[in-house]
């Protein structure tokens, strides 16, 4: 960019072939589990049935090179940015910048258990785009894929994540003084762009695809978002347990995924499984996973529950409301989508749309429809 203070440099995705021999003998030597009742039922987690057949998969089909061969089509960068505390970081991000100058700049934000390649086709989508045109950055969060992880000496959380892409962003030429950006998130990134709306001048407004807020407005719900706020019920019911052991033990569970690849495919695959409404091929859940091994991204990426789970048990709310223009994409197989009428009560509501499809992964999932 053209008035970037920052430098923005090259980055080419590459893996030692003895890392890639290390996981091959690791997948090899790697046990699955004897047969259980609870292994033959996918309400109880991935089924023995689906690890054995992803197992093979990975072992004997998936070919990284041609992977990372594709990832590097996109134009990969590194900036360092400087958090509050004077700590320097490096970022790691797909750059698409427009030679229009009324270009909008939009940051994508991914969650957990996410990355970049999430919003690969949202990318091939937007940079088509002229009226807007946009220049996008979809950075890897501090802790996941290549980005730097958080210190080892203090601690570290959504506001620093929030202010080191906020660096990022301003640092490529688009502060305020140059009309600010705006930013998308899901998941952890719309925690994130809550906070670059709440705190960060720079950031012109926000749109996000997950939001929380307690019941309030209307009540008289439809459909759609009568069964949106039962499969919310469900999953606070059934399906906490991962995040309570990322916020409680999170070296504990850091360990145990981080000794083996098969532990991180049930962990992360399951959740690419259940909480989709159109469920990814194998061959790009076994990328994203593939991804997070070659990185170690599983025990670095985990730091935002600490914060998210203290502050349930204050009490404390974990998303505050939008102090600026803002828009939410409803998809309705979303853990938990919150109804329109909830969703304005958290500020001024310029943009909504109710999606027929969708899930969790809502840029990997409909590209089209969320671009």
């Amino acid at each position: 960019p053209k008035k970037a203070t920052i430098l923005a440099e090259p980055f080419n995705i590459y893996f030692n072939q003895a890392d890639l021999d290390d996981l091959q003998t690791l997948l090899r030597l790697s046990k699955l589990p004897p047969p259980t009742f609870e292994g033959t039922q996918d309400r109880f987690g991935v089924t023995n049935d689906w690890m054995t057949k992803a197992k093979s998969y990975w072992l004997d089909s998936f070919n990284w090179r041609e992977h990372e061969a594709a990832l590097n089509e996109f134009p990969h960068f590194l900036s360092t940015v400087v958090n509050k505390d004077g700590l320097k970081y490096n970022i790691h991000y797909i750059g698409v910048f427009s030679e229009d100058p009324q270009a909008v700049p939009l940051l994508l934000l991914h969650g957990w258990p996410g990355s970049f390649i999430e919003f690969l086709e949202v990318v091939k989508i937007l940079r088509e785009s002229k009226e807007p045109s946009f220049h996008l950055v979809v950075p890897s969060l501090p802790g996941y894929a290549f980005s730097a992880s958080a210190p080892l000496d203090r601690e570290f959380g959504l506001e620093d994540g929030a202010f080191l892409l906020n660096s990022l962003m301003e640092g490529l030429g688009f502060g305020l003084e140059s009309g600010g950006y705006y930013a998308q998130g899901g998941d952890i990134g719309s925690f994130i762009a809550n906070i670059l709306d709440n705190s960060h001048p720079s950031c012109k407004g926000v749109t996000v695809n997950l939001l929380f807020g307690a019941p309030r407005g209307e009540q008289d719900l439809d459909e759609v978002e009568q069964k949106g706020l039962q499969r919310a019920q469900v999953f606070q019911a059934s399906g906490m347990a991962y995040a309570m052991e990322h916020g409680s033990r999170p070296s504990t569970i850091g360990h145990v995924i981080a000794s083996s690849p098969l532990a991180l495919l049930a962990w992360v695959g399951e959740k690419y499984l259940t909480w989709t409404d159109i469920t990814p091929p194998l061959e790009k859940i076994i990328e994203i996973v593939t991804l997070w091994w070659l990185t170690e991204t599983f025990p670095r990426s985990i730091y935002p529950y600490r914060e998210i789970f203290r502050n349930s048990l204050k009490e404390t709310p974990v998303f505050s409301g939008m102090k600026k223009k803002f828009g939410y994409s409803y998809f309705p197989k979303e853990l938990g989508p919150l109804p329109k009428s909830w969703a304005a009560a958290l500020g001024d509501m310029v943009f909504f749309r109710r999606h027929e499809n969708g899930g969790h992964f809502a840029g990997l999932e409909m590209p089209q429809a969320l671009a």
